[in-house]
């Protein structure tokens, strides 16, 4: 029998809520992203990748995150559907428009890195579980994680995390010990706020 507190048949998000949900995790997405320029830091995934090159190369975040993420549409088409493939191409537009905008309307001084990094990993964990709830992602790494658990068994989660130590022993030629552990720090936190949170077994987005 159900619970009371429970509805018979979960309602799915409309549209708006969708929408709403999009704007929300790509602004705390954003925010972290400002965390980690402040301090220097990194974080891993594309967005990690991202960081890297624009530091190294002086040129936009938004851009080149944008553009990384473009080989991978095809392959969340075929593997999670037209829906999913629509809302994080449209993820990946907005947080690429917000990591432009929010350097000219705020700025972020006196941030120790260590607590940068932290705060960084808190906003964007937060981000990243709202857009996961309404079926939409910013990971072109994760769409390919789950593209090889599913046909050659391969767990996501050690392609990931395969994907994150490239990311980071690269940052190491470019950086300090000191300023990659504490990029470390923040995205071990965010990945702890994704295992714990992130769950079939006790969530269900619709």
């Amino acid at each position: 029998m159900a619970s009371f507190l429970e509805p018979a048949t979960p309602e799915r998000h409309s549209l708006f809520e969708d929408a709403f949900a999009l704007l929300i995790g790509t602004a705390l997405v954003a925010l972290s992203v400002q965390f980690l320029r402040q301090g220097g830091l990194i974080t891993g995934q594309i967005a990690g990748l991202s960081l890297l090159l624009s530091y190294a190369g002086g040129v936009s975040f938004g851009a080149v995150f944008f553009a990384l993420n473009l080989p991978f549409y095809w392959l969340a088409f075929r593997r999670m559907g037209a829906a999913f493939t629509l809302k994080t191409f449209a993820a990946v537009a907005i947080l690429s428009g917000f990591t432009e905008l929010f350097p000219l309307v705020m700025r972020l001084d006196a941030v120790h890195p260590l607590a940068g990094a932290l705060l960084a990993g808190v906003t964007g964990g937060a981000g990243l579980l709202v857009l996961f709830r309404h079926g939409a992602t910013l990971g072109g790494v994760g769409i390919v994680a789950m593209y090889l658990q599913d046909t050659r068994g391969i767990k996501a989660g050690w392609v990931q995390l395969g994907f994150d130590a490239c990311v980071f022993a690269l940052a190491f030629a470019l950086f300090d010990a000191l300023t990659v552990a504490y990029s470390l720090a923040g995205a071990a936190l965010l990945n702890v706020m994704i295992a714990i949170n992130h769950r079939r077994d006790r969530y269900i987005a619709r």
